[in-house]
C-alpha cells in the first residue's frame, strides 16, 4: 500500500497560488478566517461608513453655504440675521469635523471632506444670486440722447437721476438708480430694449440714506431680523 501524502499550505500560500488542497485545521484555519474577513472588509466599505461619508459630504455642503451667505450679509449690513445663520453653520461644521475625526484612518474621509468644502462654496455662491433682499446701485452711461429710457424707468417704478457727461467721443448722459436686487432683471430688461449698447455697472449697496427708493415692507418679524443695523 502507498501511504497517502496530506499537503499541509499556510494561508499565505494557498491564497497566492490558489492551490485547491487541504488546508491543515487549528490555528492555520483560524488565521486563513480572520484574514478572509480583512480582505473583505478592505475591497468593500460597510453601510455605517458610506452614510458617514456621506453625512460629511452633504454637511459640509449646509455649512460652508451658510458661512458664504452669513459673509454677504454681514458686507451687506444685515447685522441681525447674520449671527443667527453663524449659529447653525458651526453647530453643523462641529458634527462634520467629528465624523471625519472619527474615521482618520479612511483616506475617503480626507477626500470627501474637502469635496463637500468645494461643493459648499459653489451652492453658497448659487443661492447669494437667489437672496430677494438687498439692493444694487446701476449706472447706464449712454452716447446718444437720452428722453424715453429714464421715462419708462420711472413708469416702472425706478428712481432714476440724470446727469451730463463728456466721453472721448463726445457728450455722454449717465443715469444713476438705486434697485432692489428680485427688481434688477427688469431694470436690465428695458434698458436692453430701449438702449442696447448702452455701458452699465452694478455695484452692491452696504447702506443708504432717505431717498426714492421703491421698497415694500416685510413682516414684523422678519422685518425686526432683516432691517440693517443702524
Amino acid at each position: 500500500m502507498h501511504a497517502s501524502t496530506e499537503f499541509i499550505l499556510s494561508p499565505s500560500t494557498a491564497l497566492g497560488t490558489g492551490f485547491a488542497g487541504r488546508v491543515s485545521p487549528g490555528a492555520g484555519e483560524s488565521a486563513y478566517g480572520c484574514n478572509f474577513k480583512k480582505l473583505l472588509r478592505e475591497g468593500h466599505m460597510t453601510q455605517q461608513e458610506l452614510f458617514t461619508l456621506a453625512y460629511i459630504f452633504f454637511a459640509r455642503i449646509l455649512d460652508v453655504s451658510l458661512g458664504t451667505m452669513r459673509i454677504v450679509l454681514i458686507s451687506r449690513g444685515y447685522r441681525h440675521i447674520a449671527p443667527l445663520l453663524g449659529f447653525f453653520e458651526i453647530l453643523i461644521w462641529l458634527t462634520a469635523i467629528s465624523r471625519a475625526l472619527a474615521s482618520l484612518n479612511s483616506v475617503y474621509s480626507y477626500l470627501i471632506y474637502a469635496a463637500g468644502f468645494a461643493a459648499g462654496n459653489y451652492v453658497g455662491m448659487m443661492l447669494e444670486e437667489k437672496l430677494p433682499f438687498g439692493y444694487k446701485s446701476l449706472r447706464v452711461v449712454t452716447t446718444k440722447e437720452v428722453s424715453i429710457l429714464p421715462l419708462m424707468l420711472r413708469e416702472e417704478g425706478f428712481g432714476v437721476t440724470i446727469v451730463e457727461g463728456m466721453g472721448l467721443k463726445g457728450p455722454v448722459t449717465l443715469l444713476y438708480s438705486l434697485v432692489r436686487k428680485k427688481k434688477l432683471q427688469r431694470f436690465l430688461e428695458i434698458v436692453r430694449i430701449l438702449e442696447p449698447n448702452a455701458f452699465i455697472t452694478i455695484e452692491e449697496v452696504r447702506a443708504y440714506r432717505p431717498g426714492f427708493v421703491s421698497r415694500k415692507p416685510y413682516p414684523a418679524i422678519l422685518g425686526r431680523l432683516m432691517r440693517k443695523g443702524k
